[in-house]
C-alpha cells in the first residue's frame, strides 16, 4: 500500500517540479547578448561607412556598409577580438565626413583591403579613419551625429552592452 501510494504521488510532485524549475531552465538557456561592433546613423542622411582593424594576417580594412537615417548596423558580428578599431563615413547626400588621422586604403566600391600601406599604388584610395579604444569590450556602438556648427562632425563610442 505504501508502495502504490508514492507511485500515485510521484507523477504529481514531478508536475509540481517541473512547473518551479521552468523559469529557471529557461533564465539559464536563454541566448546570451550578441556582442558586436555597430553603428548607429543619428542623422536622417544616408551614410557609407568603413571600418579598419588589426587581424592576425595584418590590418584589415572593409567597407561600404550604408547606414539610412536614424538606423544603426552592425559591422562586426559576434564578440570583438582586437581592442582598437578605426571608422570612417561619409554622408551619401551632404558630402560631409567622419573621418580621423589615422591613414588606410579603401575603394570607391564594395572592398576588403589587406594592408594599409602603398594605398594607392595597389589602386586604391586613401582615407583618414579615427580610432576608437574599446578597452576589450566585448562589444562596441559609434554614434554618428549632425556635424558642428564648425564644420567638424560629431562622432562618440561607447560600450553597446
Amino acid at each position: 500500500m505504501e508502495f502504490a501510494r508514492r507511485q500515485r504521488f510521484h507523477p504529481l510532485v514531478t508536475a509540481l517540479l517541473a512547473i518551479v524549475a521552468l523559469p529557471f531552465v529557461a533564465a539559464l538557456s536563454a541566448t546570451p547578448a550578441l556582442a558586436d561592433f555597430r553603428v548607429c546613423n543619428a542623422t536622417q542622411n544616408l551614410v557609407g561607412v568603413a571600418i579598419g582593424y588589426r587581424a592576425k594576417a595584418g590590418w584589415v580594412t572593409e567597407g561600404w556598409w550604408h547606414v539610412e537615417g536614424s538606423s544603426c548596423k552592425t559591422l562586426i558580428e559576434g564578440q570583438l577580438s582586437s581592442r582598437y578599431y578605426y571608422l570612417y563615413a561619409e554622408d551619401a547626400e551632404r558630402g560631409g565626413r567622419w573621418d580621423g588621422p589615422v591613414n588606410m586604403c579603401v575603394a570607391e566600391k564594395e572592398f576588403k583591403v589587406s594592408g594599409v600601406s602603398d594605398c594607392f599604388a595597389r589602386g586604391f584610395q586613401r582615407a583618414g579613419f579615427q580610432e576608437y579604444d574599446t578597452g576589450e569590450q566585448a562589444s562596441w556602438m559609434v554614434q554618428l551625429t549632425e556635424p558642428a556648427t564648425d564644420g567638424t562632425a560629431a562622432v562618440t563610442g561607447t560600450n553597446g552592452q
